[in-house]
């Protein structure tokens, strides 16, 4: 009996095409289980001492940090626009006095058929390479802490145009647990028009 070579390309494809959705589903599970890994090593440091912002009562009642959900969706590739000029500014901090960043680069992304926007910077003095983001959104002062987020990125290759921002990371600032610490405030370029619904969330004492 002769076969249809038609029937041969059809099962190759629904074979490509299984593979395809395994490997999806896999890298999901992978970078949910990730993510989750992050978080668990994130309230071990909590728990200790030595570099937590909690104090020693908060340490003795302490269990988790809270957060959404890890969602894939949350992790974005945005446009990122390198600064000609990187100018040092002195970002205000939650004590009133500032902190020395440089303006690096722009990030353009759109959210819910919104075109966003949020500058990045990275600190001035000291080798920390990594990029630094505050933010706020609409979030601020319900789900997640009122005075805004922080977001870290990997440094952008000289040349390349994308970044990406992983909202799942985005975490809150220590003067979300304890007034005796002095943060860097989101300046007002920094202001999303959006929920985003992903990441740390208000830290409870209760």
């Amino acid at each position: 009996m002769r076969l249809n070579p038609k029937l041969f390309i059809f099962l190759g494809l629904l074979l490509v095409l299984g593979y395809f959705l395994q490997d999806l589903v896999l890298n999901d599970e992978q970078y949910v289980a990730r993510i989750g890994k992050a978080r668990h090593a994130k309230n071990d440091e909590f728990r200790r001492v030595q570099g937590s912002p909690l104090s020693a009562e908060q340490r003795q009642e302490f269990d988790s940090l809270n957060y959404f959900a890890p969602n894939k969706t949350y992790r974005l590739t945005a446009q990122f626009e390198p600064f000609p000029v990187r100018d040092t500014i002195a970002m205000r901090l939650t004590d009133g006095k500032d902190e020395k960043y440089l303006r690096w680069g722009r990030a353009a992304f759109e959210w819910q058929k919104e075109a966003q926007r949020l500058t990045v910077f990275r600190k001035a003095n000291g080798p920390d390479t990594t990029l630094f983001i505050p933010f706020t959104d609409k979030t601020n002062g319900f789900d997640t802490y009122g005075g805004g987020r922080y977001l870290d990125a990997e440094p952008v290759a000289e040349g390349d145009d994308e970044i990406v921002l992983d909202f799942n990371t985005a975490y809150n600032p220590f003067c979300a647990y304890s007034a005796s610490f002095a943060c860097p405030v989101p300046p007002a370029e920094n202001i999303l028009s959006v929920y985003i619904k992903a990441g740390e969330k208000t830290f409870h004492k209760d």
